[in-house]
């Protein structure tokens, strides 16, 4: 299972009644968060979440909406005696804005390890999933990224007995071991079935409509998008200042046939994103006007 929580939905500036953009995410006791505005700290205490279990922080760019938050976020993981490491990942840079930003976070119970995106699409992997990065198109550098939950094949026992794998070695060939032993070697695929679908959540913020989107967010079982303006009247201003409305954000999930689109990053001056959802869902049905606290539990398929 994956869980998803949209900490914050708001570009530019917080509101009393909307954090900026945040997302978290977890997975099999690793948090991963992508952004870190002003009042994200605010965001996780209303969700009810902890930030001790964030191990990884996903930076889309480096502007003060989405990294503002990032030294008192740092400050609570130390005062809860955080002693493990943190991961930083985001574009060119980032080594230079978190030293920066440091200044008022100097000393931490834990190392911060940084790793700067040198790609247009550069994957990161962990146990059992992986963090993929794409460029988008915004007036500075900026990525999106793909939290993807891989699921290995089944277990064949039948064919484990017919090969006379001894039972001792199931798990670690399961987990995707390899083992040597006097009587020869066993590997994974001797007895794993084909990968079965795992789960895919796309995120990007702070863009014009791309290809890249569409390549990384193709069949994502959630896509989480900007839509920096519903009004129709404003496309002009989106093209101007590198953002999307609503309606470019429901083609994007069109073309990428994704299951489910929230949209987020709304400007200060929409109060009421609901409003135009009727438009919005006939280019794509399942969009929602996402609100700040907004979760799902992402379950695999059964096959």
């Amino acid at each position: 299972m994956l869980d998803i929580c949209l900490l914050g939905t708001g570009g530019m500036m917080p509101l009393p009644y909307r954090w900026l953009t945040s997302m978290m995410a977890r997975y099999n006791g690793t948090g991963i968060l992508i952004d870190c505005g002003e009042g994200t700290q605010i965001a996780l205490k209303e969700k009810g979440w902890s930030p001790k279990p964030i191990d990884i922080i996903c930076f889309t760019h480096y502007h003060a909406d989405h990294i503002s938050g990032l030294p008192g976020m740092l400050l609570t993981m130390g005062n809860a005696e955080r002693t493990e490491p943190l991961l930083l990942i985001g574009p060119k840079g980032l080594t230079k804005v978190v030293n920066s930003l440091r200044v008022i976070a100097p000393e931490l119970p834990f190392a911060i390890n940084c790793l700067e995106l040198t790609e247009a699409e550069q994957t990161v992997a962990f146990d059992g999933f992986r963090i993929e990065a794409y460029k988008v198109n915004h007036n500075v550098l900026c990525y999106g990224y793909n939290i993807i939950v891989e699921r290995i094949g089944r277990f064949d026992v039948n064919r484990a007995l017919q090969l006379n794998i001894p039972k001792n070695y199931w798990n670690r060939l399961q987990k995707g071991e390899i083992i040597e032993t006097e009587d020869g070697t066993f590997t994974p695929e001797m007895v794993l079935g084909e990968p079965r679908k795992g789960l895919k959540v796309t995120y990007c913020t702070d863009t014009r409509p791309t290809g890249s989107i569409v390549r990384a967010a193709a069949g994502a079982d959630l896509f989480i998008c900007e839509g920096m303006y519903g009004e129709p009247e404003k496309q002009q201003k989106a093209k101007e200042y590198k953002h999307m409305t609503f309606y470019e954000a429901a083609e994007l999930a069109k073309k990428a046939a994704v299951k489910e689109l929230w949209l987020t990053h709304y400007s200060p001056s929409l109060t009421r994103p609901e409003e135009y959802m009727r438009d919005v869902r006939k280019i794509f049905p399942a969009a929602v006007a996402a609100k700040d606290g907004r979760s799902a539990d992402l379950m695999f398929e059964e096959a």
